[in-house]
């Protein structure tokens, strides 16, 4: 019972947030874990063991339709013109609010991945376009891309994230 309790007032505990700017990398930390200084409202700690934030969240919850004029009507927009169901949109949003708070200029510090996918080397995206750097439809391009020829969906990019916190 204790158990379900905790499960019912996870999302009250660690509140959700998509703003990458929140979140800054700390270095030097342990083997096996990645630590998540806050800047803005949350905090976390991503480790490699059966605690993982990731594990946590095995289903991307749902997310539906998001507002025009965002990056993520861009990314909602182009799935679906892809040709995937709307529901796999829950999935992407989940991985991209994971990867950089769906914020275009995230950068990792640590290994160099850059914008919304968080491609690494950054400089690949500019197959999608010139302006890779500086342009979320070009980077949701290329990201929704790469899912497609890896994973096949975002869903199945999801579920291999959830399992070793990165794709």
């Amino acid at each position: 019972m204790a158990f379900v309790a905790m499960l019912m007032a996870w999302p009250l505990i660690v509140p959700q947030t998509s703003d990458a700017s929140d979140w800054a990398v700390t270095e030097g930390t342990q083997s096996g874990t990645t630590e998540f200084a806050v800047v803005g409202q949350e905090a976390g700690i991503v480790r490699d063991d059966d605690w993982s934030v990731s594990r946590r969240f095995a289903q991307a919850p749902a997310t539906g339709t998001p507002d025009p004029g965002t990056s993520q009507m861009i990314a909602y927009q182009m799935l679906v013109t892809m040709g995937y169901p709307a529901n796999e949109f829950d999935c992407l949003h989940e991985l991209w609010r994971r990867e950089s708070g769906w914020n275009h200029f995230a950068l990792n510090r640590s290994s160099g991945a850059y914008g919304i996918p968080q491609s690494l080397p950054a400089e690949k995206m500019a197959s999608a376009g010139e302006d890779w750097a500086t342009n979320p439809e070009t980077q949701i391009r290329w990201g929704l891309g790469y899912i497609q020829g890896r994973y096949g969906s975002p869903c199945a990019a999801w579920d291999f994230f959830t399992q070793r916190n990165w794709y």
